[in-house]
């Protein structure tokens, strides 16, 4: 069995409230997190910093109260969509053994797409919870599209050695 994390990218307060179902996706990222601690699986948490909306300390910066990081917990700065873009999330995964990622958060077509496809380059698999991320409406579609989307788009994606699996949150556990 490979050594497995859930990684939890930008669920903060900010894009929890202007995401398309921005609040049931926090209480289904909320059991996940309870689940993943029950296995005794690592939970890392990634936090955006832009000096626009989501500025260092404020509260839309923050991450919700009902799934705050334990003390334990490695919490992940960044400032671009890659989470492991000049962050040290790599290294991190590391030194912990990691061979699978479990990815849950916001927003879909920024930084979970592109955290996921990093993670398969860099030879992780991937596990992308598929109602545990969301986004907003472009001018082109809207969010619930997006979401379909990139569920679709990122299913399969990857090498011969490593991909992408999309599952709910009822069966992201299963075999």
């Amino acid at each position: 069995m490979k050594k497995t994390a859930l990684l939890v990218v930008d669920v903060q307060n900010l894009l929890v409230e202007h995401c398309y179902q921005g609040q049931q996706i926090v209480e289904r990222i909320k059991r996940l997190i309870a689940e993943a601690r029950e296995r005794e699986l690592p939970v890392i948490y990634v936090q955006h910093h832009e000096a626009e909306e989501l500025v260092f300390g404020s509260p839309g910066w923050e991450i919700p109260a009902s799934i705050k990081p334990e003390e334990t917990d490695p919490v992940v700065h960044k400032t671009a969509p890659d989470s492991f873009y000049e962050t040290g999330l790599h290294d991190k995964l590391q030194s912990m053994s990691i061979e699978k990622l479990i990815v849950v958060g916001f927003q879909t077509d920024y930084c979970v797409d592109t955290t996921c496809r990093s993670a398969i380059s860099l030879n992780y698999d991937v596990t992308l919870v598929s109602d545990c991320h969301s986004t907003v409406d472009s001018p082109a579609l809207k969010a619930a599209d997006i979401i379909a989307h990139h569920n679709t788009t990122l299913h399969g994606f990857g090498t011969p050695q490593h991909t992408i699996r999309g599952k709910d949150s009822a069966s992201v556990w299963e075999a």
